[in-house]
């Protein structure tokens, strides 16, 4: 499902972090990484009060410290210094935003080598647009328009923020090239994957083979 590695893929549907939405889904993955401070790259908002904000959550709700990765441009992603400090931090966390942003920033840099790196020994945690850049595909801001991701799932598309009783843009997803199945996450919910093929559901997501298959829930009914 995911490119081989023996680290984990957190892939988390959306929600207000502020809110409390993703604390169950948090909790889940934070369990698996080693002590040390959270890597945090805010290049898909490009908000440093996102980042700041974060940090105060991951502190208060969880006692973990976080490190901003200052990446937000091209030129921060082809930095090897940023890719140094990725290496660094036992887990990366991608923050949401605009997908475009997030891979004209990183797609083809040093910095996406590391983060395919840290699949093997590490975690990255994805949320929202950033979850949906990790499949093949994933769709732009541009209506119409699809745009690579960075092919941690070579055969797969993630729609976050997953409603299954609208499921269109997922399927049209799911008709791009190259695309055998898709994953539907919504908010507060969380897939991980992990080494040789295990896959955790935090809260209630969905699987559908094919543009024309049937939904096959994952997790809680």
């Amino acid at each position: 499902m995911r490119i081989p590695g023996n680290g984990w893929l957190v892939l988390l549907g959306g929600g207000e972090f502020s809110f409390g939405d993703t604390v169950d889904a948090d909790f889940v993955w934070l369990d698996k990484v080693p002590p040390g401070p959270i890597g945090f790259i805010p290049a898909a908002s490009g908000s440093d009060d996102y980042a700041r904000h974060f940090a105060e959550y991951m502190r208060e709700q969880f006692d973990r410290e976080l490190e901003v990765i200052p990446i937000y441009r091209p030129r921060d992603g082809r930095r090897g210094r940023n890719a140094e400090r990725i290496a660094a931090v036992p887990a990366v966390y991608i923050g949401g935003g605009v997908t475009d942003h997030l891979m004209e920033a990183i797609a083809g840099t040093p910095a996406a080598e590391a983060l395919a790196r840290k699949l093997d020994d590490g975690v990255v945690v994805t949320i929202a647009a950033a979850a949906q850049a990790a499949g093949r595909w994933a769709r732009s801001f541009v209506p119409g328009k699809t745009l690579p991701g960075f092919g941690w799932l070579p055969e797969g598309v993630v729609e976050p923020n997953f409603d299954p009783g609208h499921d269109r843009r997922l399927r049209k997803l799911l008709a791009a090239e190259g695309v055998r199945w898709g994953l539907g996450i919504p908010a507060e919910s969380a897939i991980l994957l992990g080494p040789g093929g295990v896959m955790e559901v935090a809260g209630t997501a969905f699987r559908v083979v094919g543009a024309n298959g049937d939904l096959e829930v994952l997790g809680e009914a």
